[in-house]
């Protein structure tokens, strides 16, 4: 990617992690959004609407918004809010298959970009015990539906069907593909060009 550097709204240090894997320049400002839910809104467009108000809130000239959320059978799982309700939210995930939806939105001089992820998730069977360990280890604390597919978390796991990085709250593809819209394609190393190997 060749132009500003990619402002990301964000303090998850995963979605940062995600995008310097990329080698792409990052520089991190977090968003002061409430993130609080209409009485009538529902997950996809509720994520849709933080991403759009992260990105807006921001100044840059490429401003990436995020925000993710769990769904199992129609009850959405945001971050918990203690280690009690971060069992609550294993045990309702254990035995079952649930999604996990991921909003991104580019803000652009000519406007903001939006896309979304939609990832199926299934958690294998799992008791008390062992699910009060993990939420022991303090991973699930800041996490929308109390795991972390790429730490600990992934021993729940039992498969996936969709993107991986959606799952870890930036799904790669869909912002290559609004910097590509934008006018920013990425190309690996871009801008390294010249450097080659020592």
């Amino acid at each position: 990617m060749s132009g500003p550097t990619l402002v990301l709204a964000s303090g998850s240090p995963r979605r940062r992690q995600l995008l310097e894997m990329l080698g792409l320049e990052v520089e991190v400002r977090p968003p002061h959004i409430p993130e609080i839910r209409g009485a009538d809104e529902l997950p996809q467009p509720y994520v849709e609407r933080l991403a759009r108000e992260k990105a807006a809130s921001v100044s840059g000239d490429l401003v990436l918004g995020a925000d993710t959320t769990v769904v199992v059978e129609g009850e959405m799982l945001e971050k918990p809010s203690d280690a009690a309700d971060a069992l609550r939210m294993l045990r309702r995930l254990q035995g079952r298959t649930h999604h996990v939806i991921t909003a991104i939105a580019l803000k652009t001089p000519a406007g903001t970009l939006g896309a979304t992820d939609v990832t199926a998730v299934s958690f294998r069977p799992a008791d008390d015990e062992l699910l009060a360990a993990y939420v022991a280890t303090g991973e699930p604390m800041d996490k929308a539906g109390a795991y972390g597919i790429q730490g600990f978390g992934a021993a729940l796991v039992e498969g996936i069907q969709g993107d991986f990085f959606g799952v870890m709250g930036l799904p790669l593809r869909l912002v290559l593909q609004l910097l590509e819209r934008a006018g920013h394609p990425y190309f690996f190393g871009q801008e390294r060009a010249g450097t080659g190997p020592a």
